[in-house]
């Protein structure tokens, strides 16, 4: 799978693919013109407690993709993506300022797991 990753606030590409917004809510300051999402699949995102309890503190970094993990397998927006990115070059867009530590990594890992676990 071609799964990258794209801050909101960074210049859409031609080499994205098909731009999925990841986060519960809509970035601040970006127009959904300047956007251009394809799809917003705020579903997928970490619960709003799961998401309030992170704060984006590094230190919780490992329990967050714990708890996020365990979300993602009820979440009927999880096969959704997945299905998305069988299809096509894809790329998942956030706004964290924090470039390592955020839902998108999560899921990009996940995503470029699935074929090894299939076999």
């Amino acid at each position: 799978m071609n799964v990258m990753l794209k801050r909101a606030y960074e210049e859409p590409g031609m080499g994205d693919g098909y731009r999925v917004l990841v986060d519960r809510l809509w970035p601040r300051g970006l127009s959904k013109a300047n956007a251009r999402i394809d799809l917003w699949l705020k579903e997928v995102a970490p619960s709003t407690e799961l998401r309030k309890w992170f704060a984006h503190d590094p230190q919780k970094w490992t329990e967050f993709t714990r708890r996020y993990r365990l979300e993602l397998k009820g979440n009927p927006a999880w096969p959704e993506l997945q299905a998305i990115a069988r299809q096509k070059a894809l790329t998942l867009v956030y706004a964290a300022k924090d470039e390592v530590h955020n839902e998108a990594v999560v899921l990009r890992r996940l995503l470029d797991d699935e074929p090894k676990q299939a076999r």
